[in-house]
């Protein structure tokens, strides 16, 4: 069975989403519309700490939530990627795209 686990807390000039679990093409769809309602609205800052597995699915909606992002002067930013995220996002040739932080004191 596949899962994800998304919680959402909010700070001054940002939302965070702590993903846990496993983002592909039977669960992005949740992570889908809570990041891009997010992104338009204030930055965004994603714990992918827990995430044990991301497809080219979840990849695709990180590269969209960028895109987006800049287009109303909003950023994405990844905290903490877990091993597998991080090779997957080096994986698509783009990883410069996706600022990495270690704490949300780094959102600006």
């Amino acid at each position: 069975m596949e899962n994800i686990s998304i919680s959402e807390k909010n700070g001054p000039n940002y939302a965070l989403l702590e993903i846990a679990g496993t983002v592909n093409s039977y669960t992005y769809t949740e992570f889908q519309k809570k990041v891009y309602a997010l992104i338009n609205e204030t930055n965004l800052v994603l714990d992918l700490s827990q995430v044990s597995s991301l497809s080219s699915s979840g990849l695709g909606v990180l590269m969209a939530a960028v895109s987006d992002g800049e287009e109303v002067g909003k950023k994405l930013f990844v905290m903490n990627p877990s091993e597998v995220v991080r090779l997957a996002i080096q994986s698509t040739g783009f990883a410069d795209m996706f600022p990495v932080i270690t704490s949300l004191t780094e959102v600006v």
